[in-house]
């Protein structure tokens, strides 16, 4: 095992990925969102991006709740009427 002079096994070594995995790719999701997205005035997207970038874990969950009263509004499709 590559780290058996720690003596982990496979289930503490899955945990450990799990802790280490998940939040850094919620971190990356936020990064990639914020830059795509467009808001409602261009200081948010900065706002959130250091946010995001100085707070990782917490500015990420932060990010998710609060994003959808920041975003620009999406105008439906015009459909032509019958």
């Amino acid at each position: 095992m590559l780290l058996e002079f720690l003596n982990l096994g496979g289930a503490e070594i899955g945990i450990i990925l799990a802790f280490v995995a998940i939040p850094f790719l919620l971190i990356i999701y936020c990064i990639v969102d914020i830059l795509k997205s467009e808001f409602k005035t261009g200081i948010m997207k900065l706002v959130f991006l250091a946010l995001v970038l100085f707070a990782p874990f917490l500015g990420s969950i932060i990010y998710l709740v609060i994003r959808k009263d920041y975003l620009k509004p999406t105008t439906p499709p015009n459909f032509p009427t019958v």
